[in-house]
């Protein structure tokens, strides 16, 4: 199918509407058939659980145009599996995992026709989300459920370069302990937004927010997770139980191990340590690894070795692999890569 007539290199993070998306209902205690759809707008009830209580998730993930030609996704059964996961704790309907991929193959070939081409740097995002469509008044679980899947296309996370990011320790919490910072919740990401904007007032990048119970150990940046290389070149992560389990973070260490050989580890980081490592990224969808260059601290500012110009040289490996076996010029482990077309 021809290409849509879109400048694919000056693309942005931001939503453009596509051809069709996907729908499916859930009601009686079954989920309906599903269905592509045109229409992208919603109607729902004034009094629909997501409206009034937050009861909502999201997933996001990738389409891309490998090396090759063919156009695939990376690891879909994972977000599928995690989407599982946060509905379970949310008390609504999990989507199952092998219908939630079938509605990745059909939302991407319904719009395959906005898939970039391979080396523009751009890619298809695809945002599958599940909400509570019924009305609710007490506060209780929705009677319906409705699960979307759309698409769009998107640039590169870095225009101009990569360039390391200035970080702050934040003053507020992002979960508690037993709470929900271990799933991919809606309202989670509603309660960063006022932590985040004064990090961006500040001139921050980002926030590094640190465990609710203690205050002394790294958590994540509420977008992404942490990685960190040690001087002896050991790549570390964060372990905590209040942690969202990212996949590209999960799929980077075992690239460490099994690409590169590097000794990996998780465990609990304590602040105090983080100005030992050499390197320092942030990982996640949009740009598998965003190096960092310093965390500003009530104590004062730590400045990683690797620098505010690059990447530093491990992290940089990191990324190179990955994208290497997201695009097709480096062979994937079993069952990474999902061909769609």
């Amino acid at each position: 199918m021809e290409k849509k007539n879109i400048d694919w290199s000056n693309l942005g993070f931001a939503y453009i509407k596509t051809d069709s998306r996907y729908v499916s209902y859930w009601r009686d205690g079954a989920w309906d058939n599903g269905a592509m759809v045109g229409d992208a707008e919603v109607t729902i009830s004034e009094s629909a659980g997501v409206l009034q209580y937050s009861q909502t998730c999201f997933e996001g993930l990738k389409a891309y145009t490998t090396e090759d030609g063919h156009v695939v996704t990376f690891r879909p059964d994972m977000n599928a599996a995690r989407m599982s996961d946060t509905a379970d704790r949310l008390l609504m309907p999990s989507f199952p995992v092998e219908r939630f991929i079938e509605a990745i193959d059909k939302v991407v070939k319904a719009n395959i026709a906005y898939v970039p081409p391979y080396g523009s740097g751009a890619t298809l995002y695809i945002r599958p989300f599940l909400f509570g469509s019924g009305p609710v008044i007490g506060v209780a679980p929705a009677p319906e459920y409705m699960f979307r899947m759309f698409c769009t296309p998107v640039g590169p996370y870095f225009k101009g370069g990569v360039k390391p990011l200035r970080l702050q320790v934040s003053a507020y919490d992002r979960a508690a302990p037993h709470g929900t910072g271990h799933i991919k919740a809606g309202l989670n990401y509603a309660m960063s937004l006022y932590a985040g904007n004064e990090a961006h007032a500040n001139g921050f990048a980002e926030n590094m927010f640190l465990d609710a119970a203690t205050h002394t150990l790294v958590e994540e940046t509420g977008g992404a997770n942490f990685i960190f290389v040690t001087k002896d070149g050991k790549v570390v992560t964060p372990k905590s139980p209040t942690i969202l389990p990212s996949i590209t973070r999960r799929s980077l260490m075992q690239v460490a191990r099994d690409y590169l050989h590097l000794e990996t580890e998780e465990r609990e980081i304590p602040l105090t340590e983080v100005s030992s490592f050499a390197e320092c990224g942030l990982c996640g969808t949009a740009a598998v690894i965003s190096p960092v260059g310093s965390v500003k601290t009530a104590d004062g500012e730590i400045k990683f070795p690797s620098g505010m110009e690059h990447m530093g040289p491990i992290t940089q490996k990191l990324y190179d692999t990955l994208t290497g076996i997201q695009m097709g010029r480096i062979p994937a482990p079993k069952g990474w890569i999902h061909t769609i077309a």
